[in-house]
């Protein structure tokens, strides 16, 4: 696998990377070490926040939540609520009272704690029967601040209500939930690490890509989540960069080996062998890498502030990833010597009969391949967007448990107010907004307004009669939006509201995203080979992919086919960004195989002219690796399933089928079988003349 010439600056860039290691391997594994162990240093002492609240510029809830935040200094602040539930007595019974009191002055005495109302039937917080209410706790800060240290600390402070033997839950900004993917990495380690010794025959090899993938993920989710100390960083950026970062950082060092290897086999001194290997496949690997970082850049075109996030930090991770790969690896190389064995990676030969088979036939295998994709990308013409909430989330957990308990005792709305925010003008009427807020349909109840110290704005905290997740809840923000008032503009914000603009938003940006990013991963195959054909081939059986991966995540998520295998308890919506997300990652991703295949193709096609051999040398040289590298690719990408969140359940799906499909239909089946109809007309070139097979002799030999 190579993306330069020889005798280019990039060839030799790589090559003195390579040098530099081999000379001093010691110093380049201890900078390391050394920028590891500050990095998790850093982390421990100073923590990871996360901020899942979602903003949305220039959206109608982002304008009500700056206008709160402007005329109510600390009125933006979270709330959160303390669910409390008695099995006997009313909780306000004699026997909780002191209990109920203790907890609440221990609440109120927290810092960044404004007021704790305690439940009582005034405030809604008390059920009919008096077995259930919850403590209102406001915060003087953002959703983003209050973190798991705040949140462990307010339930701890509860600890005399538990005491009395009531059952404590944490609800609003207190159910805030950090899922952790110790479980998910865990497994997926386990089987690259079977994987790596099936292919390499050993150990040792094994666990060089199982290294510089830990470090890789150290090193980057520990500089994200000290990103958090100065950016809003959500929680599933940790997860979705995690997930990448495991699954490249493995990838990466697997195609490393494997060339290294193979150099060894055919007679190079190791050192040489590394440099070459670094000069040649590490090129290739910073290609791959930069295609990915590339196509997730697309993610800014979005203007939709999570999608960005998520992309420049999933980035981040891929290219601590390139780095490790072509400056750790080659070092750890150089000090393990003869250790790494110089066998071949075996399994050519079930390939070679393929890629036989394949050529051979091409217009069945075409068509079937295309038959099997459309089939599974069918469901995908249904798909709607919405978003989750902890309702969705496992039977049996604290967040589910106390989302179900408020839902069901004060009303499914009480898990998602809206807020009611309207500008004032001279002559506005806040009664009479009040009266038509109330007499909105979908409104349960309306907290009595408040008016701002200078008289400009005027709010009302709404309760629907709906699920934050329910469609219903979207039409009452838009008919609250829409209240007959005059000498006042109104706004509706809260979480809720802004997903649902959200949702909205990534409708309309998504041709943009997928028109950048396509562009650009077509471009940069297009400066590989200079062979527009293959590029835009390349494009179209990307597509096919993503598609085929949509349509799968439609069938699970949307319309529960298997989905309590995944821990679900039925289908829950697909969150409206995740489908733009893996959008970018996948076309990243399935270059990293394309240029691999179509480097190992157009080797073959400078040396022989013949278009089907090429064709077969091709699909026969590379389908082992890559089928290695897919495989521990999807079972990465599969533990996330194991994960309690609904979204990374999704990505984790989405992900894995897409790769599995890329590395299977449609490399090892479609790919070739097109190449082979297309004939010589593959690697035309806009020059003059076209494009000699001799010309780029150089630049493709591995």
């Amino acid at each position: 696998m190579s993306a330069a010439d020889e005798g280019s600056g990039t060839y030799r860039a790589f090559a003195g990377i390579g040098r530099a290691a081999v000379r001093r391997p010691w110093p380049v594994i201890a900078g390391w070490l050394l920028i590891t162990v500050v990095v998790a240093g850093l982390v421990l002492g100073f923590g990871r926040p996360v901020d899942d609240d979602t903003t949305l510029p220039g959206s109608d809830g982002q304008r009500g939540r700056d206008l709160i935040e402007a005329h109510f200094p600390g009125g933006d602040g979270a709330n959160g609520q303390v669910v409390l539930r008695s099995s006997g007595e009313r909780l306000d019974a004699a026997a909780y009272r002191e209990a109920l009191d203790l907890t609440v002055r221990g609440i109120a005495d927290l810092d960044h704690v404004v007021s704790v109302a305690p439940p009582g039937a005034a405030g809604g917080s008390l059920s009919a029967d008096g077995r259930t209410g919850y403590l209102a706790v406001q915060f003087d800060l953002g959703l983003r601040d209050v973190g798991s240290g705040l949140i462990s600390e307010v339930l701890d402070a509860a600890e005399p209500a538990r005491a009395a033997g009531l059952a404590v839950l944490p609800g609003g900004a207190l159910a805030q939930s950090e899922a952790s993917t110790h479980a998910s990495e865990a497994f997926g380690l386990g089987v690259a690490l079977i994987v790596l010794v099936i292919a390499f025959g050993g150990l040792v090899a094994a666990g060089l890509p199982l290294v510089t993938a830990l470090i890789t993920l150290v090193c980057g989710i520990g500089a994200i989540g000290l990103a958090g100390h100065v950016a809003a960083i959500p929680q599933v950026a940790t997860t979705v960069a995690t997930m990448i970062g495991l699954g490249v950082g493995i990838d990466y060092a697997l195609f490393l080996i494997t060339r290294y290897r193979r150099l060894l086999a055919d007679g190079r001194e190791r050192h040489a062998a590394i440099v070459a290997t670094v000069a040649s496949s590490g090129s290739a690997v910073a290609f791959a890498g930069g295609t990915v970082i590339v196509a997730l850049a697309g993610l800014a075109v979005s203007g939709i502030p999570i999608l960005a996030t998520l992309g420049w930090t999933t980035g981040l991770i891929v290219l601590v990833a390139v780095a490790s790969a072509v400056t750790l690896l080659p070092a750890l190389l150089t000090v393990l010597g003869a250790r790494i064995s110089p066998a071949r990676v075996p399994g050519r030969s079930g390939w070679g009969r393929l890629a036989a088979l394949v050529t051979r036939r091409p217009w069945a295998y075409a068509l079937g391949a295309v038959a099997l994709l459309l089939v599974l990308a069918a469901p995908a013409t249904r798909m709607t967007l919405g978003q989750t909430d902890p309702g969705d989330d496992p039977a049996g957990t604290a967040t589910r448990i106390g989302y179900d308990v408020l839902g069901d005792t004060f009303g499914p709305g009480v898990n998602g107010p809206l807020t009611v925010v309207a500008e004032l003008r001279p002559g506005a009427d806040v009664p009479a907004l009040q009266a038509a807020v109330a007499a909105v349909p979908g409104v349960a109840r309306a907290q009595p307004a408040r008016v701002s110290a200078d008289g400009a704005v005027a709010t009302i905290r709404v309760v629907p009669d709906s699920a934050p997740a329910d469609p219903r809840t979207v039409a009452t923000a838009e008919a609250l939006r829409a209240v007959p008032v005059t000498a006042m503009t109104v706004h509706v914000t809260g979480p809720t509201a802004v997903k649902a603009e959200l949702g909205d938003r990534v409708g309309v940006r998504m041709p943009y995203v997928i028109g950048v990013v396509v562009l650009l991963a077509a471009f940069l195959v297009f400066l590989a080979f200079r062979a527009p054909v293959v590029a835009v081939k390349a494009a179209v059986m990307n597509l096919f992919s993503v598609a085929a991966a949509y349509g799968v995540l439609t069938a699970v998520f949307q319309w529960g086919w298997g989905v309590s295998w995944l821990g679900l308890d039925g289908p829950v919506p697909i969150e409206s960004y995740v489908p733009m997300m893996l959008f970018a990652l996948l076309f990243g991703l399935s270059m990293d195989y394309e240029v691999f295949l179509l480097t190992a193709v157009r080797e073959s096609w400078v040396a022989t002219g013949d278009n089907a051999r090429s064709v077969r040398d091709g699909l026969a040289g590379t389908g082992a690796v890559i089928t290695s590298a897919a495989l521990i690719m999807v079972c990465v990408f599969a533990g996330f399933t194991l994960s309690p969140a609904p979204v990374v359940k999704m990505m984790g799906v989405g992900l894995a089928v897409a790769v599995a499909i890329d590395a299977t239909v449609i490399r090892g089946l479609l790919v070739p079988a097109t190449m082979v109809l297309l004939g010589r007309a593959n690697w035309w070139s806009p020059a003059p003349g076209g494009r000699r097979p001799e010309a780029r002799t150089a630049e493709l030999r591995r």
